[in-house]
């Protein structure tokens, strides 16, 4: 029989003496997730037409609408930041923590909990806001945690170009291979690139938030570390995937 109380000091043992900022986002998303509409695991609900109404008034409740937000509207202005712990599938949800959990450690780890926490907001905040400003007529509700854990790789790339990633290639028939970050990283970041250049502002993946993020990520980590150590040499090996 498990002893979950057991269980439940080594967790958080380890979340004390780990990325307990990462742990927390990730547990907060999950949580949010499983007791909202999207998830399908709250009968309160309802099933059909009622589940997709709760899910649409859900989403516009929480997630970011460019207008509204371009507008200045008060309301509209916190969304950004309830919008990172909103998802919009299970998929959806599951794709952002793995990345998440891959590369925030480290870059937790690099930054101090504390600084790692203001950056995951400020830079989610940041790219959600520059894809509404990139399309501020749009009515289209934007979610999800994209835009801040783009802004973690971002980091990653400027503080570990040289850490070992375990990713899958589509195009190499999911074949699991090791590369450096920075290659992993940079043909992540040319891929949501051509995307955002190809994207509107309809319903789809916001690859515009991808970009504005990531960029906004790496910048900061190169204006706060350029003069300090970077891992330069190959450090302890992470696992990710190509495309979050």
């Amino acid at each position: 029989m498990i002893d979950w109380r057991r269980a439940a000091r080594g967790a958080w043992r380890g979340a004390r003496h780990g990325p307990a900022v990462t742990y927390t986002l990730i547990a907060a998303c999950c949580l949010l997730f499983a007791v909202g509409p999207v998830s399908g695991l709250h009968p309160g609900y309802g099933t059909g037409d009622a589940l997709l109404a709760a899910q649409s008034a859900y989403f516009r409740a929480w997630g970011v609408v460019p207008a509204e937000l371009i507008s200045g509207e008060p309301r509209a202005l916190l969304t950004p930041l309830t919008a990172l712990f909103v998802h919009g599938s299970w998929l959806h949800l599951l794709g952002n923590m793995l990345f998440l959990y891959v590369f925030g450690a480290m870059t937790e780890e690099r930054m101090g909990p504390v600084g790692f926490a203001l950056f995951y907001v400020v830079t989610g905040y940041l790219a959600l806001l520059g894809y509404a400003v990139a399309h501020a007529d749009s009515e289209q509700t934007l979610v999800g945690a994209s835009g801040a854990i783009s802004a973690v790789l971002g980091a990653f790339l400027f503080l570990f170009p040289r850490a070992r990633v375990t990713s899958l290639f589509p195009f190499l028939f999911f074949l699991p291979l090791r590369f450096p970050a920075w290659i992993v990283l940079i043909f992540w970041f040319v891929l949501q690139w051509l995307a955002a250049r190809s994207a509107g502002a309809g319903p789809g993946v916001a690859y515009l938030a991808h970009v504005v993020g990531f960029s906004v990520g790496f910048l900061y980590a190169w204006g706060r570390y350029r003069g300090g150590d970077r891992v330069k040499a190959p450090a302890a090996a992470t696992e990710g995937e190509s495309q979050p």
